[in-house]
C-alpha cells in the first residue's frame, strides 16, 4: 500500500486522519472533499505537497471518483454530511453525499478491485437509556432516530451488501464522539470554547443531561489506520475511549479549565429527538487488532483541545458569526 485516497480528508475527522497518516506512515494522500462549509483547505496546512495532494469535486461525481480510486490502493471514506440539526433542516443534502456518495465508491471499488475502508458513527444504534448498563456492539440492531443517522446507517447496509454480493474489500467502523482539533465550531465543544474565548456564554441544550462516548480525533484515526491495515474484509469495529460524560459535565468542566465559574452556562432549547445516551464497547477492535487510546484522560484531552482553539483563532474566526446566526434562527441561543 503506497497510495490512500481520503474522502472528506479536509474536514474535521478526515483532516486529523491525513495529519496522522502523514505523520506515522510513508504513504501518499489523495484528499477528495468539496470544500463545504465544514472542509477547510487550511486544515491541510504544513503537510508535505510532495506527499499530499488536495482535488476539489464532490464524492458522488461518478466520473471523477472513478478516476481518483483507479490511482488509489485504498480508499479511506470519511466525507459526509454530519449535523443533526441541519438535517433536521433539510435531509436533501445527507441522502445526496451519505447515500449516493458511498453507492459511488463502492462502485468504483467494485470497478477497479481497491480496498476500501468506510467511517461511520454510533447514531446509527439509536441511543440507550440513561440509567441502562448497557453499551453498543457490533452486533446492536440499528434503529436510527434523525435523518443524518438514517443515511448513515444507510450507507453501513450498502458496503456490507456490496462486500456480500460483489465482493468488496471493505470494512466498516462505527465511532463515538470526536474532539479535538479543526472541528467545525457548529459542534458542541467548540461551539462552547469559542463562545468563551468571545466573552460570551456556554449553552446547554435542555437539562444537559443526554450522554455521549467522547473519543479524541487523534486515537480515532491511530484506530482507522490499524482497521486498513490489518482489520478483517467485511468486519465491522467499533471505536471508543471509555469516555462517557453528560453534557453538563463536559460544558462545566470546560469551564473550569478555562477559569471560569462552573455554573455559567445558559440553558437553550433542547434539540428536537435528542438522543439520550451513546456508550461504545471496542472490545473486539482491541483484542483482535490490539489497539489502544492514547488519550484515556478525557480533561487532558480536553485542555488541549482549548488550547487548540485559543492558538488558531484564524482558523475558526470565519466560521463563527455565521454559526450562531443558524443557532438564533433555530432558537438554540
Amino acid at each position: 500500500m503506497r497510495q490512500l485516497l481520503v474522502t472528506g480528508g479536509a474536514g474535521f475527522i478526515g483532516s486529523n486522519f491525513v495529519h496522522h497518516v502523514v505523520a506515522h506512515t510513508d504513504l501518499s494522500v489523495t484528499v477528495l472533499d468539496h470544500l463545504g462549509y465544514a472542509g477547510h483547505r487550511e486544515s491541510l496546512a504544513g503537510l508535505p505537497e510532495a506527499r499530499v495532494g488536495l482535488v476539489v469535486g464532490d464524492v458522488a461525481d461518478a466520473e471523477l471518483v472513478d478516476r481518483l480510486v483507479a490511482q488509489a490502493d485504498a480508499v479511506v471514506h470519511f466525507a459526509a454530511e454530519s449535523h443533526n440539526d441541519n438535517s433536521l433542516s433539510d435531509p436533501s443534502p445527507f441522502v445526496t453525499t451519505n447515500l449516493v456518495g458511498t453507492f459511488t465508491l463502492l462502485e468504483a471499488a467494485r470497478r477497479h478491485d481497491v480496498r476500501l475502508h468506510h467511517i461511520s458513527t454510533d447514531e446509527v444504534y439509536g441511543d440507550l437509556e440513561l440509567d441502562d448498563p448497557e453499551r453498543f456492539t457490533e452486533s446492536t440492531p440499528y434503529n436510527p432516530s434523525s435523518p443524518y443517522s438514517a443515511t448513515k446507517a444507510g450507507s453501513d447496509l450498502l458496503v456490507r451488501a456490496w462486500v456480500r454480493s460483489f465482493g468488496v474489500r471493505a470494512t466498516l467502523s462505527n465511532c463515538s464522539n470526536n474532539y479535538g482539533p479543526r472541528q467545525h465550531v457548529e459542534k458542541f465543544i467548540p461551539r462552547q470554547v469559542t463562545n468563551l474565548l468571545d466573552g460570551g456564554r456556554a449553552k446547554l441544550y435542555g437539562r444537559g443531561l443526554n450522554v455521549r462516548d467522547w473519543i479524541h480525533a487523534d486515537d480515532h484515526s491511530s484506530a482507522v489506520l490499524e482497521i486498513v491495515q490489518h482489520g478483517r474484509i467485511g468486519e465491522t469495529y467499533l471505536v471508543g475511549a471509555d469516555g462517557e460524560r453528560s453534557n453538563r459535565e463536559v460544558v462545566e468542566l470546560i469551564l473550569t479549565l478555562m477559569g471560569l465559574p462552573s455554573d455559567a452556562y445558559d440553558h437553550v432549547t433542547d434539540r428536537a429527538g435528542h438522543d439520550l445516551r451513546y456508550a461504545i464497547d471496542s472490545t473486539k477492535l482491541r483484542t483482535e487488532l490490539g489497539w489502544t487510546p492514547r488519550y484515556t484522560d478525557f480533561e487532558q484531552g480536553l485542555a488541549a483541545t482549548i488550547d487548540w482553539y485559543r492558538e488558531n483563532e484564524a482558523w475558526w474566526r470565519p466560521q463563527k458569526e455565521a454559526t450562531e446566526a443558524r443557532y438564533r434562527e433555530l432558537g438554540h441561543v
